[in-house]
């Protein structure tokens, strides 16, 4: 895994300004957090493109519904608890009823917003926008991940929820890797126990992984930066490959990647699964690698759970 750390956050301000440069019909909106959400990229490069809303995040996601419908490719920015959790009635009746174009890009999910405290931590915001009929919901795990998703958003036609992180993450994937909404990544093959996991998870995964092999247990690492629409194929292909999955992801256990996971396999091939995640729960200020530690959403944690999950 490469030195390189990067926050998708960065990523996603980056590559707005890349695709703007390709498309003048993709314009920003922001609720006074540019700086924070990385925005202030494309501002600089595109100021007549870019609007900041104010503290009024209803308002915002209502303005990009307005600009959609007359032809454009609003993505509209904020910290997920704002976007997925204070503006959800205008996300679901402005946007998600009328199926329209608008792209959501959320920074500061989970945890690891840190000393930012519980009020800021979405850990809630996956099982939001799962619920919303026709909204695809995404979590890149790196910065050439956050990028090719921006990019695969604004081509899809219909409700985009694309969640980025605070922390600088590694970057594992290399220049010509491919992504495609609704498709999973085998990171790693194997027969003892499957590990899915997206987000800033996924190299705590691939760590895990690693460690567990020298260990003498063989585990599949999955990369699944698109919880809504699912890669179920993939999914089976790892509940019947290994009889036991791991979920991991920086959200609540409930209404996230593991629930959806679980829904899945409990129709078509029902399989044991353990989820890692906030275990319903809220967090509370502090370091961001502490309270990754803490609530148990690291490589060490992930391999001592697929080790008790094996009996061993």
């Amino acid at each position: 895994m490469a030195d390189i750390k990067i926050a998708t956050r960065e990523s996603y301000g980056n590559a707005l300004k890349e695709l703007a440069s390709e498309h003048d019909d993709l314009i920003v909106l922001d609720a006074d957090l540019a700086g924070a959400t990385k925005t202030n990229i494309f501002l600089k490069a595109f100021p007549n493109r870019h609007f900041n809303c104010g503290i009024a995040e209803g308002n915002m996601i209502a303005a990009a519904a307005g600009a959609a419908a007359m032809g454009l490719v609003p993505f509209a920015s904020s910290f997920a608890m704002f976007a997925a959790g204070r503006a959800f009635e205008q996300v679901r009746n402005s946007v998600g009823y009328p199926h329209l174009n608008v792209k959501i890009g959320a920074t500061h999910g989970g945890i690891s917003v840190g000393e930012d405290g519980a009020s800021h931590q979405c850990c809630e915001d996956f099982a939001l926008m799962r619920s919303i009929p026709g909204m695809v919901v995404m979590s890149p795990s790196d910065d050439i991940e956050a990028k090719a998703m921006v990019k695969a958003a604004y081509a899809h036609i219909g409700p985009v929820y694309m969640r980025f992180g605070r922390s600088a993450v590694p970057v594992f994937h290399s220049e010509d890797y491919t992504f495609e909404i609704g498709k999973g990544e085998l990171i790693s093959d194997g027969s003892d126990i499957a590990i899915i996991a997206n987000g800033l998870l996924v190299a705590e995964a691939i760590k895990a992984g690693q460690a567990l092999k020298e260990q003498g247990i063989n585990a599949m690492v999955i990369n699944m930066p698109t919880i809504k629409p699912l890669d179920e194929e993939l999914v089976l292909k790892a509940a019947m490959k290994c009889g036991k999955i791991i979920t991991c992801e920086e959200h609540n256990i409930i209404g996230g990647l593991g629930e959806a996971v679980c829904s899945l396999l409990s129709e078509k091939h029902p399989t044991p699964v353990c989820r890692i995640g906030i275990n319903d729960e809220f967090g509370h200020s502090g370091p961001a690698a502490g309270l990754l530690e803490q609530f148990g959403l690291t490589a060490d944690n992930i391999a001592k759970k697929a080790k008790e999950f094996l009996g061993k």
